[in-house]
């Protein structure tokens, strides 16, 4: 039996996997009711998932700013100088690799970095990367980095390395991308995409709520991303934290029940890949977080920092974590 868009009480969950969903049928699921709908994402994750798996993933700029797209969203652009983002060279090796340290010491699972290109450029700055990433792996640790575009060559060295996963998100919906982005097109961000998993690499890819598109672009995005064999590994739901100075900075907050919505649809519809409560979570209170959970979120940035914006601290995402019964590892609370 496959996955319906029944607009009806949920059905139990089933074990199939799809890749050939519709648009209509996403926005069918991500409009039921919402009980209904966390009651349904609920039996899917537990049929596919261990529900006390919560991956923490800790992210760390290694490239801040001087970015040449034009993503409205993104204080890193260099369009934006009114969000004042000092741009900065890319971090040392060194330095990388004391803060991802730091990271697992703190309960860290994946360790993730970000630089602010449009597609980074072969030579000393990449294979600085690639040393990051053997780094990071040496240390046991998951290793992710988003560094825009990738051609497929450097797809290939970033496996050869041991990447476990990379980032390349493709934002929002297909139809409403063009009024976030001009400097790089859906099919540039799809052919990324493509390299990576021809290259054996994990793919994480989401997307930003709240940037003033429709319902039926959040259903477009997921449908594209559900419709890919295999499913990304990893899917972030980002709520947009509207940055002074940027494009969107006038968009208003965003619903938590809004990121529910997203976190239980996207569990429905790729019901194993880590759906990660990504961008945005500090608004949201220990409540929301946790309805999250039970509507198959699996996987939280974990730390103080994301790119440029705040994140939950350390302490607070780790006694969240034990008051739901999940014991993060060797990390005694700063408070005791």
């Amino acid at each position: 039996m496959t996955e319906t868009a029944s607009a009806s009480a949920p059905s139990h969950a089933s074990p199939a996997i799809r890749h050939d969903w519709t648009v209509a049928e996403i926005q069918a699921i991500h409009d039921l009711p919402l009980l209904d709908l966390v009651y349904r994402a609920a039996e899917v994750h537990r049929a596919h998932n261990d529900p006390a798996d919560i991956q923490r993933a800790s992210l760390l700029s290694i490239k801040t700013g001087g970015c040449p797209e034009d993503c409205a969203y993104c204080p890193q652009s260099a369009h934006h100088k009114d969000a004042g983002q000092v741009r900065e060279r890319l971090m040392p090796v060194d330095t990388v690799l004391r803060e991802a340290a730091a990271a697992k010491a703190s309960g860290a699972h994946r360790f993730c970095m970000g630089a602010a290109w449009r597609q980074p450029k072969d030579g000393p700055e990449f294979d600085a990367v690639l040393a990051m990433v053997r780094g990071v792996r040496a240390m046991g640790m998951e290793a992710c980095v988003t560094l825009g575009m990738l051609t497929a060559s450097q797809a290939g060295r970033l496996a050869e390395a041991g990447l476990t996963s990379y980032n390349h998100n493709l934002d929002t919906g297909p139809d409403f991308y063009g009024d976030i982005i001009s400097t790089r097109t859906y099919e540039d961000r799809l052919t990324t995409l493509e390299n990576v998993r021809e290259a054996g690499i994990g793919v994480c890819c989401g997307g930003i709520v709240g940037m003033g598109e429709a319902i039926s672009d959040r259903a477009g995005m997921l449908q594209v991303l559900a419709n890919h064999a295999p499913h990304p590994e990893s899917v972030p739901i980002n709520a947009l934290v509207a940055v002074p100075g940027t494009p969107l900075e006038d968009r208003p907050p965003v619903d938590p029940l809004d990121i529910v919505r997203m976190c239980a649809t996207a569990r429905i519809v790729m019901p194993r890949a880590r759906v990660r409560l990504s961008a945005g979570r500090k608004e949201l209170t220990r409540e929301a977080q946790i309805l999250c959970f039970l509507a198959g979120a699996n996987s939280i940035f974990y730390g103080e920092r994301l790119l440029t914006t705040a994140n939950n601290e350390t302490d607070a995402d780790a006694e969240l974590l034990r008051d739901i019964g999940i014991i993060v590892p060797g990390l005694a609370l700063a408070a005791e």
